[in-house]
């Protein structure tokens, strides 16, 4: 070395390596001296790499270097004249061995999958919130069979709640009108059948009321939470919500107790009644989808297994069933995560293996996610973490599953666990956490590798 070291950064003004920023006097200087008649044809050549150097750096072959000149308009004889060379083939070959390879990063693409966490905490509050009638007017309507209809009712309810909302968002594919229609054929039927259920146990009573009510609301809340209307939902509880925040510091009396239960009601049916109308104002579609019934009938008898898993697991520990009930946002929320980040990871792997090691990493993080929280929860309300460890992890793959279209498998197993719970709670009562423990943590099993074995394959995130 015998100049000085350049002791400041480049200004990019004599780089001589950029082609683009080339001239014709600085490409000679690192081009090998030829005689005076091909120097000019060289630096045609270098001008005409410096170009094109943005489309000719990606290219993996010379001939998608031949392909681009040919979609300049080159010709035979302005390829011989000007550039020195026979071919168009001869000239591709000399541009790509002069332009280094560059490969630019495609943009970040968007998570298709982005969750939106103020919804889903919205939708955990919502599944808890109209539990808060129940303190309001027990007192009114308490008894064993009282308790027993409302269960059923509510078990109808829930199961034929999540069949017609899987039926609903299949005729959304259609348009928002078709699903709106397809929720106000379906609501007061289901309403109906849990009603007259609860009825037929409870007898006449003053419960009746109640398990009406309770029937009623679970149809339009379903129909409002089909159609994204989960803030009108959260407005027309609030007379609800006003009531609960009072009951501990004073007796607010009978009337008032039904009174504002009454007006929530009124409140979410005129909710359902509004948004039904305008949805139904829209056109229909030309040519609706009208999917099967049975393709629902999984998605139902999740529903059922799932409230009969929840409603053994109230009987010792109701608190800590309000905390897995409150846990149904951040499940949520981490449905569309796993989604998401599975989508990532088939952009950072190359190969099956390493896409499914990476979509392990990916369940298991958020099974630890959703799983961790519970256990202070469990504590907190006097529970064993360990079976509602298990209810809830068999609740979330399940739900996973379903969020692919594979309904039938965790829609069994966990009806399997919910049969095997209540014949354990009804032949040795009170139900111990034992047979709870041992089955939700085989089904949970059964359910995990499942996940792992079908999402763990590329296809299934395509």
């Amino acid at each position: 070395m015998s100049g000085p070291l350049r002791l400041e950064p480049p200004d990019g003004r004599d780089d001589t390596l950029m082609l683009r920023l080339a001239t014709e006097s600085t490409m000679t200087l690192r081009l090998p001296r030829l005689r005076s008649g091909r120097r000019g044809k060289d630096a045609a050549v270098d001008r005409l790499a410096a170009e094109l150097a943005e489309q000719i750096g990606p290219a993996v072959h010379a001939y998608e270097v031949a392909a681009l000149l040919e979609s300049e308009g080159l010709t035979a004889q302005q390829i011989a004249d000007e550039y020195g060379h026979g071919n168009l083939f001869s000239l591709a070959e000399d541009l790509y061995g002069r332009v280094p390879r560059s490969f630019p990063e495609p943009p970040p693409a968007t998570d298709p999958w982005a969750p939106q966490p103020v919804r889903c905490a919205l939708r955990g509050a919502l599944f808890a919130l109209p539990g808060l009638a129940y303190p309001l007017t027990a007192r009114l309507w308490q008894s064993d069979r009282a308790v027993l209809a409302l269960i059923v009712a509510g078990l109808i309810s829930w199961a034929w709640g999540q069949g017609l909302g899987h039926r609903a968002y299949l005729r959304m594919a259609s348009g928002r009108p078709e699903a709106a229609r397809t929720l106000l054929a379906g609501a007061p039927l289901g309403a109906l059948l849990a009603c007259v259920s609860g009825l037929a146990i409870v007898g006449p009573a003053r419960a009746d009321f109640f398990v009406a009510g309770q029937s009623c609301y679970l149809a339009a809340a379903g129909i409002l939470l089909v159609l994204a209307r989960e803030r009108l939902l959260l407005a027309a509880l609030t007379p609800l919500i006003a009531g609960a925040a009072v009951l501990p510091f004073r007796e607010p009396g009978a009337a008032l107790r039904i009174g504002l239960c009454s007006l929530a009601l009124v409140l979410v049916l005129a909710a359902v009644w509004h948004c039904l109308r305008d949805i139904l104002k829209q056109p229909a579609s030309v040519a609706p989808v009208s999917p099967r019934l049975v393709a629902s009938l999984p998605y139902g008898l999740f529903g059922l297994a799932a409230g009969v898993l929840v409603a053994f697991a109230g009987q010792r520990h109701p608190l800590a069933v309000i905390a897995l009930t409150l846990s149904m946002g951040p499940a949520e929320w981490l449905l569309y995560r796993f989604r998401g980040l599975s989508v990532a990871a088939l952009r950072a792997t190359a190969t099956p293996t390493a896409f499914r090691w990476r979509s392990a990493a990916v369940l298991g993080g958020c099974l630890l996610v959703y799983l961790l929280p519970l256990i202070p929860a469990a504590l907190l309300t006097g529970a064993e973490p360990a079976p509602l460890l298990a209810l809830a992890a068999l609740l979330w793959t399940a739900l996973l599953l379903q969020a692919f279209g594979i309904a039938w498998l965790p829609a069994v197993v966990s009806l399997a666990a919910a049969v095997g719970v209540a014949a354990f709670g009804l032949l040795v009562p009170p139900p111990g956490p034992l047979a709870e423990l041992i089955l939700c943590s085989a089904a949970a099993a059964v359910l995990t590798g499942t996940t792992l074995h079908l999402l763990g394959r590329a296809t299934a995130h395509a």
